[in-house]
């Protein structure tokens, strides 16, 4: 762990900081290092922001899906490699240039993404098997 003293000139700022760490229930210090992390990203990627849904924060393209979406359509499958990334803008609606930002953060957030699309896909099982268990009791 590495501490870091940050001082602000804007008092207002840190009243800020403050209220939203006390609004999500978090620590000071745990809000300003998610922030400066995602902020880092967002300047290194300037198509991907984030946003919290139902699976936590997760990195997203500027008025697109999610990261892990495009990741998940276009890596694998049965498309040829030098058609991946026009077949994916058209699948979801996207143009090519939010295609390319997607793999660019993937490329430096590789295992991050590769993680949550293993989630999506045990998760995915799982409802899949209740799913077919319930369809077995009703069929009895």
């Amino acid at each position: 762990m590495t501490v870091v003293s940050i001082r602000f000139s804007d008092e207002p700022l840190h009243q800020r900081l403050k209220a939203s760490a006390h609004q999500h229930d978090v620590g000071v210090s745990t809000l300003a290092q998610r922030l400066i992390d995602e902020g880092l990203r967002m300047e290194a990627h300037p198509m991907v922001v984030f946003r919290d849904g139902p699976s936590g924060r997760r990195p997203v393209l500027v008025g697109g899906p999610e990261v892990a979406d495009v990741v998940g359509t276009i890596v694998g499958g049965d498309v040829p490699v030098a058609e991946r990334r026009s077949r994916a803008a058209d699948l979801l609606g996207v143009p090519v240039s939010l295609i390319d930002a997607a793999v660019a953060y993937y490329a430096d957030y590789t295992d991050e993404i590769d993680e949550t699309l293993a989630d999506r896909s045990r998760l995915a099982d799982k409802v899949e098997a209740s799913w077919r268990r319930q369809r077995e009791l009703l069929e009895r």
